[in-house]
């Protein structure tokens, strides 16, 4: 699972698979969804920052008894995700309603409304998911091709590699968008770039496929060092996760939430 703050926890395919209509609509209407993505979570982080920030909830002794938690570690959970999900699908057809006044749109308008609320009641039932050690998502490596080591054999074709981030606990953050890299009697070497705290190292992933690609190393990679991949590559190894579990739930007070 990513951090709320690696960026918009829904993407426009997922917003297609709960509305059918959703594309066409944007389309028709002239609504950027890539930005509605963005404008839902600024303002999902401005509910949250307020809750996670007010004094009220002092008398919480959940809220006493640990540190409390801030917005950079809080981990996208369904009820969350979900939450982002249904204000977006709002704020689309809420533009597209004040652009035509069109009943139909003013109708999906609502419905989505009721459930932004409804996943915010579930979200509020489930607590908020808390890393104690948030690792953020990973930007893509640079990745350029080496002269093979004697006795290494990968074979010369285009690779696509992905890194994530650990913390000590060897937890993963989000996998990083794949960097492409061609090989001719060679390899290639990956370097992760400048690790933010807590970071400790990080795990490599590749495969012939963006969209699959496994993990290469058999222990993270120590922060600021190279990876040279060592021959063939790896199919055994985990897939690219979407980042770490929530280490526990922290309870939300029961209050009335705009949407």
């Amino acid at each position: 699972m990513a951090l709320f703050t690696d960026g918009p926890p829904s993407t426009i395919e997922e917003l297609a698979a709960l509305d059918s209509q959703l594309l066409n609509v944007a389309h028709v209407e002239g609504i950027d969804v890539t930005q509605k993505l963005i404008l839902a979570q600024t303002e999902l982080s401005l509910e949250l920052f307020s809750l996670l920030t007010d004094n009220s909830y002092y008398g919480q002794w959940l809220w006493v008894m640990t540190p409390r938690p801030k917005l950079d570690t809080v981990v996208v959970t369904p009820p969350l995700k979900l939450w982002h999900s249904y204000r977006t699908l709002e704020m689309v057809y809420s533009d597209a309603y004040n652009s035509q006044l069109n009943d139909r749109y003013a109708g999906k308008r609502d419905q989505f409304h009721e459930m932004a609320k409804r996943a915010h009641e579930k979200l509020r039932e489930m607590g908020l998911g808390v890393a104690l050690a948030p690792v953020p998502g990973a930007a893509p490596p640079t990745v350029v091709t080496v002269q093979p080591a004697s006795g290494s054999n990968l074979p010369d074709g285009t690779y696509f590699v992905a890194i994530s981030w650990t913390n000590a606990a060897g937890e993963d953050g989000a996998a990083s968008e794949p960097s492409a890299v061609t090989t001719a009697s060679s390899t290639f070497l990956v370097e992760g770039g400048s690790p933010p705290s807590p970071v400790t190292g990080y795990n490599v992933y590749a495969g012939t496929s963006p969209n699959s690609l496994n993990l290469q190393n058999a222990a993270p990679v120590p922060a600021g060092e190279s990876w040279i991949q060592p021959g063939v590559l790896s199919t055994a190894g985990q897939p690219a996760g979407t980042g770490q579990k929530p280490n526990y739930f922290r309870p939300i007070p029961r209050v009335i939430q705009r949407g």
